[in-house]
């Protein structure tokens, strides 16, 4: 490989098949993008993997599958993508494709908001505001909504 920015074990990527797959989701061509994301997500590739994630999570172009949503989106989040910490973080929040465990979100929307995501630390904010998860702690609520860029 001669892309100095990927690490040596980092899958090849058709980044043609890449932007087309990017295009058909923006589109809203949900089968198309699929077709094409599906194959570079299992590759390795994390807004792929993201992008596939919400597809599975929404039965968009496919048939709606919690297990599969779960696994791209832990994939995603775990490489650090930040929207798919923040997803992966509303997964466990809400009981979507995974059993509800506010204390599991919280460390992800932590994640996320730690990479600048407002709308993590806004949530994660009002998880100490309400003890969801986390401890009931008013001064830590105020610190992340201060991170997302409100005053308080």
């Amino acid at each position: 490989m001669s892309d100095s920015t990927q690490p040596s074990s980092a899958p090849e990527i058709d980044e043609m098949q890449l932007a087309s797959g990017m295009a058909a989701f923006e589109a809203k061509h949900f089968s198309r993008a699929m077709q094409l994301l599906h194959p570079i997500a299992e590759a390795g590739h994390a807004e792929a993997q993201h992008r596939v994630a919400i597809m599975f999570q929404n039965g968009l172009g496919v048939t709606r599958n919690p297990e599969q949503a779960l696994r791209f989106m832990r994939m995603a989040a775990e490489q650090g993508h930040a929207l798919a910490q923040h997803g992966l973080g509303f997964m466990y929040l809400e009981g979507d494709c995974v059993e509800q465990d506010p204390a599991q979100a919280a460390e992800w929307f932590r994640k996320a908001a730690e990479q600048g995501l407002a709308g993590s630390a806004t949530t994660l904010a009002m998880m100490y505001e309400e003890g969801r998860g986390v401890p009931r702690d008013p001064e830590e609520a105020r610190r992340w909504y201060r991170k997302a860029g409100f005053e308080t």
